[in-house]
This record gives structure tokens, C-alpha cells and sequence, in this order.
């Protein structure tokens, strides 16, 4: 039978992780969809908005591809022929190093009619969730967000820019290279700047650890905290109540706290 309803794709930001971070606008597109293609950041709890399509993971995650990037868009261009309204639901804002523009570029070649439903970004949400202010007054004026792992599979170049600034730096994707961006920061500073990561972050499954760029890698270590997860460096972390009454509740060794001055 053909397919009566003319192909669309909607690119759908779901949000850090948190389910009740998603937009309204957001759950009615899930609502309206035929087919969602969802990827490995999205917390599945959202699917249940979409009672009338198709679901198709296609996520992609360290290395391990479910559907390469070429396959997902000409997944979207058949199922929209196909089906009617393609969602791809994609973790964060799907213009933060989500490849959402690729594939609006791509679907539109192809006659699609699309659109985009922004969502809340984990470099923004995941700090926030934690109490830091990433821009906090008198403290930082402004703040970088950037890749940890270029399409290269190399860290951002920006790293060295970002590290020699004032501003609070927030790395996404940057996990397997924390070594390489900590060598960076003692490179180009005479100050031990505060760093926080978070894991999962405004999930159930969070985890945190807070220390110095000197004291990091084996804090994380000792606590086991891998990917995915995000990485803030600046004086902004050092402020943070949320992350201070935690780790006062959690770890018994107060050095962490007399090294940020809590």
C-alpha cells in the first residue's frame, strides 16, 4: 500500500539523559511519528511517547556502529518514502556535535520536508544539574564547549586555545584522552585549576568526581568513572555547592576539599 503522508524528518534533541528534561514540543513529535531512529544517548524511556511508530536503534558508541552515519541517512530517506514522518531522536541538542545538520542537508536533497526540535545540550544541563554555574559572575566570563574526539579520532585542537583562556572549558566525548588533556593544562598553567566530571549525568546512574588537574586522573581511577560523561575545568567548579555537600557525604579523604579551598 502506499504510503499517503508525504516524507518528513524531524531532528528531535532528547535532552542529557533526565526524561522529564525533553521538550513538550519534543514528545509531540514523538507522538506524531511513523518511525523513530533513536541513538545510544537517549534515554529509551522516551520511546514510550512514540505509540504509533517503528523503532530502530541506531546508535553509535565507541567504535561500535549499529548503523554507520552514510547508512542512518539513506535509513531516513527509505523509511520517510516509506512510512511518512521519520524522528530521529538523537541525545543532548542535535547540533551539538550531533550531526543533525548533516542529515536535514542530506534529507532535503531528496525532497524531504524537515524540521527541528532543539533540546537541552548535556554541556549546559549536566552542569547545571550538578549547581555549576558556567558562567558564574566575576569568576567566568564566558565558556568553551568542545569535542574531545575530533572525526579524526584526535583530541580538538582547541583544547590548547581553550586551556591558555579565563573561561570555564567544558569537553564532551573526552574520557579516553583525559590523560592527554590534563598533560595539556600543565603545559600551559601555573595554576591547578579545578575539574569536575560527570558520568550519566542527570541520570539515576550519575556518578561525579571534583578535584585539581594535578589529582584528577587518579580520582578518577579510584572511583571507576568512564564514559559517557563530561568534563568542566575553570574556578567555576570550585563554587559549587551541590558537588562540595556531595563529596563531603561520599568520600572520606578531605583532600580534595583543602586542595579547592571548600
Amino acid at each position: 500500500m502506499q504510503n499517503s503522508r508525504t516524507p518528513k524528518l524531524t531532528v528531535v534533541g532528547a535532552g542529557p539523559g533526565d526524561v522529564e528534561l525533553i521538550t513538550l514540543k519534543a514528545i509531540k513529535a514523538l507522538e506524531n511519528a511513523d518511525v523513530v531512529l533513536y541513538d545510544a544517548l537517549v534515554n529509551e524511556e522516551l520511546l514510550q511517547y512514540a505509540t504509533n511508530a517503528e523503532i530502530v536503534f541506531v546508535g553509535k558508541r565507541l567504535g561500535c556502529h549499529a548503523y554507520t552515519q552514510d547508512q542512518i541517512n539513506e535509513l531516513i530517506v527509505s523509511m520517510a518514502n516509506r512510512y511518512g514522518h521519520v524522528v530521529r531522536l538523537k541525545g543532548g541538542d542535535p547540533f551539538i556535535f550531533g550531526r543533525g545538520s548533516e542529515e536535514i542537508e542530506y534529507s532535503e536533497k531528496f525532497g524531504l520536508e524537515t524540521a527541528v526540535v532543539p533540546g537541552i545540550s548535556s554541556a549546559l544541563g549536566v552542569p547545571a544539574s550538578v549547581g555549576i554555574s558556567l558562567t558564574q559572575r566575576k569568576v567566568a566570563e564566558s565558556f568553551w564547549v568542545i569535542t574531545g574526539t575530533t572525526s579524526s579520532h584526535e583530541l580538538s585542537k582547541d583544547v590548547h586555545l581553550a586551556s591558555k583562556s579565563a573561561a570555564t572549558v567544558v569537553i564532551l566525548m573526552g574520557m579516553h584522552k583525559l590523560n592527554e588533556i590534563v598533560d595539556i593544562y600543565k603545559a600551559n598553567r601555573t595554576d591547578d585549576l579545578p575539574i569536575a566530571i560527570i558520568q550519566n549525568g542527570t541520570k539515576n546512574s550519575e556518578q561525579k568526581v571534583v578535584g585539581n588537574i594535578s589529582s584528577i586522573t587518579k580520582l578518577v581511577a579510584e572511583k571507576n568513572i568512564s564514559s559517557p560523561a563530561i568534563i568542566v575545568i575553570g574556578e567555576v567548579v570550585k563554587n559549587t555547592s551541590k558537588l562540595t555537600s556531595y563529596f563531603q557525604e561520599h568520600f572520606e579523604d578531605e583532600f580534595i576539599f583543602q586542595n579547592l579551598n571548600l
